[in-house]
């Protein structure tokens, strides 16, 4: 029992720094220095354009990706899934894929 509490306390305590570096927490903290440097949108910028355009479908959140520098917007209504990928810098929507 203290071999498997021990082992999971130091994969917990290894986690921030894993965080930092890879998945959504680095995206966003990625997307947080780029957006104080001035090159792309806030995400709050970008929904306030797309949400009012998809009336009738459930907002599920975004994901950031640094390499594109474009939002993906992820809406759902009756079961189908769509994703709005947008330009971060100009908040132009690239392309739409249900």
């Amino acid at each position: 029992m203290f071999r498997k509490c021990a082992i999971l306390t130091a994969a917990l305590l290894a986690l921030p720094s894993l965080a930092a570096h890879a998945g959504p927490a680095g995206e966003q903290s990625q997307a947080r220095r780029e957006l104080r440097a001035g090159k792309i949108l806030s995400v709050r910028d970008i929904e306030a354009t797309v949400l009012p355009a998809m009336k009738g479908w459930e907002y599920l959140g975004f994901e950031y990706d640094p390499t594109a520098l474009a939002y993906r917007l992820k809406f759902l209504r009756q079961g189908n899934v769509m994703f709005i990928d947008v330009d971060a810098r100009t908040g132009a929507i690239l392309r739409q894929t249900r």
